[in-house]
């Protein structure tokens, strides 16, 4: 297993136990039993199909199209390096989850991961199958470890996973940091550069009248700077009052993880479709 998947596991597994001691990692408020299935088929099949399986797509697609480019730009400066992922797989993403916020169709293949109403690591991979299937920064950045920058990569992974992690995790690491009166330049500069729990808590807010909620914002993944830069930034330090879709029917288990092959379930209600595109436009 490669030191970055292990770092990454250790960072997940580290918040996981924060939540087990403090706030119940498998009990949450409102959960519900679909919501350990989601979660869990979610996950397996990011890390276990999708994900490689995408990895070794761009790799065949690139030889066929450049196959004089592989490995071209492994010996390319680390920060230009960097600064690729950073815009060509976080920058995509947050243009990716932004879009997910603005078409109704593709809210619907983003809803699952919304649809808990609450905030925990049990979150981080928890999306519709076909939603990371089509995300194009995991293309992008199998294009890139095709061009030699799987050693960038690795610690890229490392640090994102880590920031993302941290955002979704109830245990939020900044709240004390908030409190300490010298540190306040710090963390202004701090939330600005990268999603904090305060900043995407905020995303996944259930109401839109709670002072706290952007859910029509704080897109970021790894970097809150793109919020920031384009116009869809909220900072209020503080944090919602409950989590969740606001006026939206309940989502039945296949239509989270399978829309649209499993479509909106018509007997809840039938204004789902109004409701949907009000939340997502």
């Amino acid at each position: 297993m490669p030191s970055s998947t292990i770092a990454v596991l250790a960072i997940f597994l580290g918040f996981a136990l924060l939540e087990l001691f403090s706030t119940k990692l498998f009990a949450k408020n409102e959960q519900t039993r679909d919501d350990g299935i989601v979660e869990g088929v979610s996950m397996t099949m990011l890390l276990a199909v999708t994900q490689p399986g995408i990895v070794f797509l761009s790799a065949a697609i690139m030889g066929a199209i450049a196959p004089g480019l592989e490995g071209a730009l492994a010996g390319i400066n680390i920060f230009f390096a960097i600064a690729l992922f950073l815009v060509l797989e976080d920058m995509t993403q947050y243009w990716w989850h932004r879009a997910s916020h603005t078409f109704p169709w593709l809210y619907n293949l983003h809803r699952a991961h919304h649809n808990a109403k609450y905030m925990s690591v049990r979150l981080v991979y928890r999306n519709n199958i076909l939603y990371y299937m089509m995300m194009p920064g995991l293309w992008t950045a199998g294009a890139l470890l095709y061009l030699g920058l799987g050693w960038v990569y690795a610690g890229y992974l490392v640090v994102k996973m880590a920031v993302i992690i941290g955002a979704h995790s109830d245990v939020a690491w900044d709240k004390p940091l908030y409190q300490i009166k010298w540190l306040s330049p710090v963390m202004w500069l701090v939330e600005r550069t990268i999603s904090t729990p305060a900043t995407h808590h905020a995303h996944h807010g259930r109401h839109a009248d709670d002072p706290a909620v952007n859910y029509k914002g704080n897109y970021g993944n790894l970097l809150f700077f793109w919020d920031v830069l384009f116009g869809t930034a909220k900072i209020t330090r503080t944090y919602p009052e409950s989590y969740g879709v606001e006026n939206l029917a309940p989502a039945t288990l296949g239509q989270q993880l399978l829309w649209p092959i499993f479509p909106e379930n018509k007997e809840t209600d039938p204004e789902v479709g109004e409701q949907v595109a009000a939340k997502a436009t």
